[in-house]
């Protein structure tokens, strides 16, 4: 138990805030409503497996990077207090729910998720050969939307678009804000031969390019609030996500490169909740039916 504490801490179980509400959001617009237990459950279950077995990866895979930055210098995998077998025995336990899981759900989610695993563990590899790993990332994280509205319609079904749109605007919300967090290790980077963006362009450029994903990620999230026909409730919540965007950026307004871990972990935690309370809002106050 002690082992499982630590290995929940260094993955920061409590962030999967980060993918469950966008993993909600697709199953209420399949279901049109409150999904059927079992599929709610089942998504929960499988975005939550998914999200840790990719977190835990990434720890496994990085940890002589993390060594050698003094910012990650105290992970757990570095100081040695969880051992590299322990950590790869709960990365194979999540891996293998999250495809189980995904089987029960309906066998179309099962087939799809093994390329979507690949994805989850992949992207942790992509900064040592390419500066786009952030829109890997984000890329990783987008399934969500998409696999909860199948898990909920079971087919591929009218109204498929519209978690397609969700998931591009997460796309950019993501990529975005693991810039915005990318520039706190910018001269490690360099250092290690890693690739980023803001290793290659600098911090401001990043963060101008981070602000214009972010907007890009609300354009993209209101064609998919038009396309399932949601109203005033979602657009409100919209709003609120954009406000916290902004703030996001605000704060670290002038490089304050100290700030960083306050915009992400404090305000960008919060745009997935305000989010999905915007599709419920858009639904339950009227919206249509969106059930295939």
């Amino acid at each position: 138990m002690s082992r499982l504490a630590r290995v929940l801490r260094m993955i920061r179980f409590e962030h999967s805030v980060f993918a469950l509400p966008f993993a909600l959001a697709g199953a209420w617009l399949a279901a049109g409503g409150l999904p059927p237990i079992r599929d709610l459950a089942g998504t929960a279950v499988a975005a939550v497996a998914g999200r840790s077995a990719a977190m835990a990866f990434n720890r496994l895979a990085d940890r002589r990077f993390d060594a050698s930055n003094p910012r990650t210098a105290d992970r757990e995998l570095v100081t040695g207090s969880l051992e590299v077998g322990w950590t790869s025995g709960f990365t194979l336990v999540c891996s293998l729910l999250f495809v189980v899981t995904s089987f029960w759900l309906a066998p179309i989610c099962g087939w799809l998720s093994l390329p979507v695993l690949a994805l989850l563990l992949g992207y942790s590899l992509l900064k040592r050969f390419t500066l786009l790993c952030h829109f890997g990332l984000g890329l990783a994280l987008a399934c969500a939307p998409c696999g909860a509205w199948l898990a909920v319609a079971k087919a591929f079904r009218p109204g498929w678009p519209v978690p397609l749109w969700i998931g591009a605007g997460v796309v950019a919300w993501v990529a975005g804000f693991d810039l915005l967090y990318a520039i706190q290790d910018i001269d490690h980077d360099r250092r290690e031969g890693l690739h980023s963006i803001p290793a290659r362009f600098g911090q401001r450029r990043s963060r101008r390019l981070a602000a214009g994903l972010h907007l890009l990620a609300v354009a993209l999230w209101i064609r998919a609030g038009v396309l399932a026909g949601l109203g005033p409730g979602y657009a409100a919540g919209l709003l609120l996500v954009a406000l916290l965007l902004a703030a996001e950026h605000l704060v670290l307004r002038g490089g304050r490169i100290d700030r960083v871990p306050l915009a992400f972990f404090r305000i960008n935690a919060w745009v997935g909740p305000a989010f999905f309370t915007g599709v419920l809002a858009g639904i339950h106050l009227g919206g249509p039916k969106l059930a295939g």
